[in-house]
């Protein structure tokens, strides 16, 4: 199948659409990349790619089409217009770097934002192909809940404009059950929405890694690990409270693994609270070295923040978490702590509540090994059943194939 891949981040950005392009090719598909330059989450385009762009046109086989496009920059009117230029660049040089050629099937990554919808859909006429949209981030729902647009009236545009794109795919998936009411709410014909989650990566099934040497070694110290994008979402305020209510106990330490918009701020907070010994920042790192830091945790923290749209949510982090065979600690509602208990995986407390996991971290920290690797095995096992990757690829080629036939018999 020739597939075209249309997402605002790919490869040298950490995202799992890089998984699944590696994982089409190697299947045999012929996969085409319409994508923007790196430079997530730093909001500057990597240095590697400036001074190399040639070294980064091809991906495991699949080719790579890099569109103009606004670097993030600091600061919400840069963000916007980051995300206006990708569509605009895809717009106006997409169709004429892949004019002459034909794909079976677009596929759309939108972890956010939704507006990458519109050059795929644009494409798709062009090409006269279906478009399948995956949807891991609910727009308007999301903007309202980490306050970037808080007018009712361009809450409501916003809401036409996903109406607008829904409504012109032909199979839209959501990443959580959760989220297939509220895709409805956008989408006239409900019998195209989907349920397909993001699967459990195989490289935090890894055994016998060594651990990451940027973290020190504290035996008899209890390690809570954050991994990932550092944003209003994750609710980080709240961990550090978490942090703050442990401050004087000096059996617990917080490992935070990754950057994003609010790292800044959360390096500041940990050095104004005086937690620079209880809370560790370790930057950012590549996907490959994440289960060397995995290795230095006793439980893996996965939070966001209380708004009923991220009790819809499954953080993706929860499926590799999960893989890992750590327990997990987790500050969120909804879907993504049903998942967690479910499992049997480790200790839950609602969003928000940083004493709840102040005690959650004691509570688990207080088990024996063996109680705390009976969870980290029961929470592989689950990731097995529910979240397994070939399953979940096989799925996709289903859902692919579907979208192909569907497109064919509304043309005959």
């Amino acid at each position: 199948m020739r597939i075209l891949v249309v997402s605002q981040y790919f490869w040298p950005e950490n995202f799992r659409i890089n998984d699944l392009v590696q994982e089409w090719t190697k299947r045999g598909h012929t996969v085409t990349v319409l994508t923007g330059k790196p430079n997530y989450p730093a909001g500057t385009v990597f240095p590697a790619f400036r001074d190399n762009p040639a070294q980064f046109s091809t991906y495991h086989g699949a080719r790579i089409v890099r569109v103009p496009m606004l670097a993030r920059a600091q600061g919400s009117l840069r963000l916007m217009l980051n995300y206006l230029s990708y569509v605009v660049g895809a717009c106006l040089s997409g169709p004429w770097r892949l004019r002459g050629e034909s794909f079976d099937a677009v596929f759309v990554f939108e972890p956010s934002p939704i507006t990458v919808g519109l050059p795929a859909i644009l494409m798709g006429r062009l090409k006269r192909a279906p478009v399948v949209f995956w949807v891991l981030d609910l727009w308007p729902e999301t903007l309202a809940a980490i306050g970037v647009v808080r007018s009712p009236r361009l809450l409501g545009l916003v809401g036409r404009l996903v109406s607008f794109i829904y409504n012109r795919c032909t199979l839209v998936l959501g990443q959580s059950r959760g989220f297939q009411a509220s895709i409805a709410q956008y989408c006239a014909d409900p019998d195209k929405i989907r349920y397909f989650p993001s699967w459990s990566e195989p490289v935090f099934a890894q055994a016998d890694v060594v651990p990451a040497p940027e973290v020190p070694s504290l035996p008899g110290v209890f390690s809570v690990l954050f991994a990932g994008n550092i944003g209003e979402a994750q609710d980080l305020p709240a961990v550090l409270e978490a942090a703050m209510r442990l401050k004087n106990n000096p059996g617990v330490r917080w490992l935070i693994v990754g950057d994003g918009r609010k790292s800044d701020w959360l390096q500041e907070e940990v050095r104004r609270r005086g937690l620079e010994e209880r809370v560790l920042l370790l930057g950012r790192h590549p996907v490959e070295r994440m289960p060397s830091f995995y290795a230095q945790a006793d439980a893996l923290l996965v939070s966001l923040k209380k708004d009923p749209v991220f009790s819809l949510t499954i953080p993706g982090k929860v499926q590799s978490y999960l893989q890992s065979g750590i327990p997990l600690l987790g500050m969120l509602d909804g879907e993504g702590a049903q998942v967690i208990r479910s499992a049997e995986a480790g200790l839950v407390c609602n969003a928000g509540d940083s004493a709840g996991l102040a005690d959650a971290v004691l509570a688990l920290s207080s088990l024996s090994p063996d109680q705390r690797a009976a969870m980290g095995r029961k929470g592989r096992d689950y990731a097995h059943r529910e979240f397994d990757r070939d399953m979940l690829m096989e799925r996709l080629e289903q859902l692919l194939a579907e979208a192909v036939h569907m497109k064919e018999r509304s043309v005959s």
